[in-house]
């Protein structure tokens, strides 16, 4: 089968640490050689995404999907199942996406996952459960992190995860990064003008502004970045480039 290659990491320190992109692209590529499938030359990466996040707020997993609904590809081949998604809702929504457009999901660990068959409910089930459990180690994942911040915060300083596009953080606070800051000015000039996402996603990308991560604008990137506001002090620093 022609397949295109998903690969997803959560946080910013999972880009190149422990199961990371490297890890799942070798992993993807090995299982596609022993079962004979051919593998797209072009592997969809998120960087940094939750897999919580629905498709359309994953550019790497909406291209994917594109490529099944255009019959590019006859389907989608992940390193393992909670790379597609971290919760059930989420992970039974994308499959019925590329069951609709007769796609296949594989996964190199398990093999593919089948469709759902009303003879054997058992089948599942038995997906079902694998998708509460990666949810369930995700909320536990979540509730260390949020009691670790907590302590963190009580000590003093910027203790939330990565910073928001437009800042860094430096000596425990937030600082304004020049570059960012003016490609936010600049999506929030044309986005009063009347200017759609993708207009403006067309213009960041036509005058050089430069996302946080990847090398290209999507619109649903566009919308959070406008609508983060951050809550914390900042103070101006020459920015880090």
């Amino acid at each position: 089968m022609r397949l295109v290659g998903y690969l997803r990491v959560s946080t910013e320190k999972q880009v190149d640490d422990g199961f990371g992109l490297d890890v799942q692209e070798k992993v993807v590529r090995k299982w596609c050689r022993q079962q004979g499938h051919t593998l797209g030359r072009t592997l969809y990466r998120d960087e940094g995404r939750s897999g919580a996040y629905d498709a359309p707020d994953r550019p790497g997993l909406t291209d994917a999907l594109n490529e099944v609904e255009d019959s590019t590809a006859d389907g989608i081949v992940v390193a393992k199942l909670d790379r597609l998604a971290r919760r059930l809702i989420t992970q039974e929504a994308i499959l019925a996406q590329i069951w609709r457009h007769d796609g296949a999901l594989f996964a190199a660990d398990q093999g593919e996952v089948l469709r759902d068959d009303p003879e054997d409910p058992m089948r599942t089930a038995m997906r079902q459960m694998m998708g509460v459990f990666s949810e369930l180690e995700r909320s536990m994942i979540v509730a260390r992190l949020t009691a670790g911040r907590r302590e963190k915060a009580a000590q003093g300083g910027y203790a939330y995860g990565a910073p928001p596009y437009g800042w860094q953080a430096v000596d425990k606070e937030l600082v304004e990064r020049d570059d960012e800051q003016a490609a936010r000015d600049r999506a929030r000039e044309l986005r009063k003008a009347g200017a759609s996402y993708r207009e403006i996603v067309a213009a960041l990308q036509a005058e050089g502004h430069q996302p946080r991560r990847g090398d290209r604008w999507h619109p649903q990137t566009v919308r959070r970045m406008l609508a983060h506001e951050t809550p914390y002090t900042l103070r101006k620093r020459e920015p880090t480039r």
